[in-house]
């Protein structure tokens, strides 16, 4: 699935199962708790927390596909291609970053 068939599919999803978009700040919300989730799998997972009974049956898979939908609808109802957003994005950063992670002697 292409980023511009992610779009129309959530866009799909919404306006028949969803019924209508959350509003911007709700969508937020959402957001920050489902990042949220992400982050207490990964201090699970591969951080020294261990896990507690309410864990059982978390995906990491799952909690990111959470992200990206929540991700997906502040990009449709702001009017977001985010196919042209992360082209832009990947330049800008490959402009700014073209020696900055080669000369960073953390990274060796």
């Amino acid at each position: 699935m292409t980023i511009e068939e992610a779009q129309k599919a959530v866009d799909n999803w919404i306006n028949t199962t969803g019924v209508r978009y959350f509003n911007e700040l709700t969508n937020m919300a959402m957001l920050t708790e489902e990042v949220g989730e992400v982050a207490r799998i990964i201090a699970r997972e591969y951080g020294e927390q261990s896990k507690k009974k309410s864990d059982e049956g978390k995906q990491l898979a799952d909690e990111l596909a959470d992200v990206l939908f929540v991700v997906i609808c502040l990009a449709n109802q702001t009017g977001i291609d985010l196919t042209e957003a992360l082209k832009n994005n990947i330049s800008k950063k490959t402009l700014r970053d073209a020696d900055r992670h080669k000369t960073n002697s953390k990274l060796k």
